[in-house]
């Protein structure tokens, strides 16, 4: 199978656990306490925020699958869902959300009320939320920022399932430090050129020079590889970025119908080869070395510095300097 993009047009193209926020009943002053004690250990959540060039690359799909793995490989795991509905990961699992995060940060529900159990994780709606950071206010940015704590205590990696990134550009966990980027790419021509668009814009305007990637829908490793070789020399020529490969997951009959089952392939065929894939690339995440510059601070701080970038982006807008 050959693949003739060239480099040059890629280069121009553009801690308490979770089943106890999840349970209906209060927690208690024993439980309240053991989590403040967890908090001022210090939060060690890796955030995974999974991203796409475009629609259509499964990057949803490797999340949810990802999320199952590491959770059945005894990890605590929360999943953000940043996109709206349809077709997103709440809609996938045939999940309703009656509430999201903002509710909860503008006092309309509590925690328990938001998070919703899927297969050994908990998912947290974040879609409303994540467009609103700019607009929030000081109280409400605070209430946030407790409630990511809490929630985040004692969960070992949390997945960020981001929104598409608008020309105008969209907010998502991605632009925040403090949060390792997952690229979930597919091998046609588009596929490629649009992932190596998305690297070069965080490049260049969010100054972000790491990259894991994760090659989706493709035949064999030996093609998922040649994919991603290529597109590893054109960043680091052009952008000194780093890509780091972490896996691939292969065209499988088996993925396409456990979704018609609103179901993970890791749990509904577990033999299959994409499930398999979906269960290295759980591994090669965990044994993914995490620089301290990617762990300080917890979850909390990275919403800080999330506004911050947004506030800073404001400021540059051309609204704001004709002003």
């Amino acid at each position: 199978m050959h693949f003739d993009v060239d480099a040059e047009e890629l280069a121009q193209s553009g801690e308490l656990s979770l089943a106890q926020f999840a349970s209906p009943q209060r927690l208690g002053e024993d439980d309240q306490a053991e989590g403040l004690r967890r908090l001022l250990v210090g939060n060690r959540t890796q955030v995974i925020t999974l991203v796409a060039g475009k629609s259509g690359m499964g990057r949803t799909s490797v999340t949810l699958n990802l999320a199952t793995a590491l959770a059945s490989a005894g990890r605590d795991v929360l999943v953000l869902d940043e996109n709206p509905a349809p077709n997103n990961l709440t809609d996938s699992l045939g999940l309703f959300a009656r509430h999201d995060l903002l509710d909860v940060v503008q006092g309309k529900c509590q925690l328990q009320d938001v998070l919703l159990p899927a297969k050994g994780y908990a998912i947290l709606p974040v879609s409303r939320l994540m467009r609103a950071l700019e607009k929030l206010k000081p109280v409400e940015q605070k209430r946030m920022e407790k409630v990511l704590s809490e929630v985040s205590a004692g969960v070992d990696v949390m997945l960020v399932d981001a929104a598409m990134l608008s020309a105008q550009g969209a907010v998502s966990a991605s632009l925040a430090s403090g949060v390792r980027v997952l690229v979930v790419m597919d091998a046609t021509a588009s596929g490629i050129t649009e992932s190596y668009s998305l690297i070069k814009r965080l490049a260049l305007e969010n100054a972000r020079l790491r990259f894991e990637v994760v090659v989706n829908k493709v035949a064999n490793e030996e093609v998922a590889r040649l994919v991603f070789g290529n597109m590893e020399k054109v960043a680091r020529a052009k952008l000194a970025a780093r890509l780091e490969y972490l896996g691939y997951i292969p065209q499988d009959d088996r993925l396409k119908r456990s979704t018609q089952l609103s179901r993970s392939v890791v749990e509904s065929y577990p033999a299959s080869s994409s499930a398999k894939s979906c269960i290295a690339l759980s591994q090669s995440v965990l044994q993914k070395t995490t620089r301290q510059d990617e762990m300080e601070g917890g979850i909390s701080q990275m919403m800080k510095n999330l506004i911050r970038q947004l506030a800073r982006q404001h400021d540059r807008s051309p609204e704001t300097m004709t002003n």
